[in-house]
């Protein structure tokens, strides 16, 4: 009884001895969400925000300095070619036009009389009752008094038009973009009053990196689309280029005229984004940004998945401008290689994965 009693310990003992004497379990491989390294003609687009904006955008400013006392539009406000947008307090300027005509009266007053007196003594030297110079200084004065009759009508001239530079009118048809003034305040002749937006031509105003001036020119056609119509493209060339970059924003203030009817599809303020394809671009790969990993000295790197036995392996790779959601790959991969996607934090060189989608399915990679 005894003996069978040793005799199931020591099989007992044997049996962990060879348990412990096997090879571990193999690791289970881990689900990775594997993506191909997209490329083709939208990859070499570069997207930039911009707004619509019109063609000729002017500052409207009196001519003359002085107290705003009616403001007849806002901002948004439709207007015709010759409408009064705001008025100034005319009483100064009626009074300087009212002193203007005064003193043309006296001056056309003098003139009559050295006109008449030029008229008797000319009769009277014809008689020869005066001499030639006391002809000639009559002839100097009529002369003189009718320049002073002419300075005095252009003066007065000058202060109707003083009086009528006191109503702002629109010079074209258009909307209001902006107003900066309001009524009561005095303003100084020059100083912008309203910014008329005016009719016709329709732009989106963007700004091109300095890093990248050089990949642009003017006519070079770009797409245009609104981000209240995401997916519409409509047509569209960089009309102008600023010759110097922006000193805060190292910007080159960029117009892209819209081409066709693609002008009557917009409206004034709205958000869009334009994109460019450089000139001598490529159509390069990208990845998304979470498929970008740090090598142990530092590089940039992806982790590769080798299609015949599921190892990943980090992949340095050389990358070009950063997106809002991906990154062109300059070298490092190609299009036919399997990339992780996300969790490669997770990974470790050699590591054994299974290749999934964004749906979570098994991909065959073979």
């Amino acid at each position: 009884m005894r003996s069978m009693r040793w005799n199931g310990v020591f099989g007992i003992l044997l049996a962990s001895l060879a348990a412990c004497s096997a090879e571990p379990a193999a690791e289970t491989p881990r689900p990775a969400l594997v993506v191909h390294a997209g490329g083709g003609v939208e990859a070499a687009l570069s997207a930039y925000a911009g707004e619509i904006r019109a063609r000729e955008e002017s500052p409207l400013s009196f001519r003359v300095g002085g107290n705003l006392v009616r403001r007849n539009v806002d901002a948004g406000a439709r207007v015709r070619r010759g409408e009064v947008l705001a008025v100034l307090d005319p009483g100064d300027f009626a009074l300087q036009a009212q002193a203007a005509q005064a003193q043309l009266a006296a001056a056309e007053a003098d003139l009559v009389r050295a006109r008449g007196d030029r008229d008797r003594y000319a009769k009277l030297v014809g008689d020869q009752l005066i001499s030639q110079s006391t002809y000639d200084a009559q002839e100097a004065a009529y002369k003189a008094a009718e320049g002073q009759a002419r300075a005095a009508r252009a003066q007065m001239d000058v202060m109707r038009n003083q009086e009528g530079y006191s109503q702002l009118r629109a010079p074209r048809d258009g909307v209001i973009a902006s107003r900066q003034a309001e009524a009561g305040q005095v303003v100084a002749a020059g100083q912008t009053v309203f910014t008329l937006a005016a009719d016709g031509g329709r732009e989106v105003a963007i700004g091109l990196p300095e890093n990248r001036i050089r990949d642009f020119s003017v006519g070079q056609p770009v797409m245009v689309e609104l981000w209240n119509a995401p997916g519409q493209r409509l047509p569209g060339a960089i009309r102008e280029i600023a010759p110097a970059a922006d000193a805060q924003t190292r910007t080159y203030a960029a117009r892209v005229d819209l081409v066709g009817d693609a002008a009557q599809q917009v409206e004034l303020g709205q958000s869009a984004r334009v994109y460019v394809q450089e000139n001598g671009a490529k159509a390069a790969l990208k990845l998304p940004l979470s498929a970008i990993q740090r090598s142990d000295d530092g590089k940039t790197a992806v982790w590769v998945v080798d299609p015949a036995t599921g190892k990943v392996r980090l992949q340095p790779v050389r990358l070009g401008a950063y997106g809002e959601e991906s990154v062109p790959v300059l070298d490092g991969v190609r299009a036919s290689d399997w990339v992780v996607a996300a969790g490669g934090h997770l990974l470790r060189e050699g590591q054994t994965v299974t290749p999934v989608d964004r749906n979570n399915k098994p991909i065959a990679m073979k």
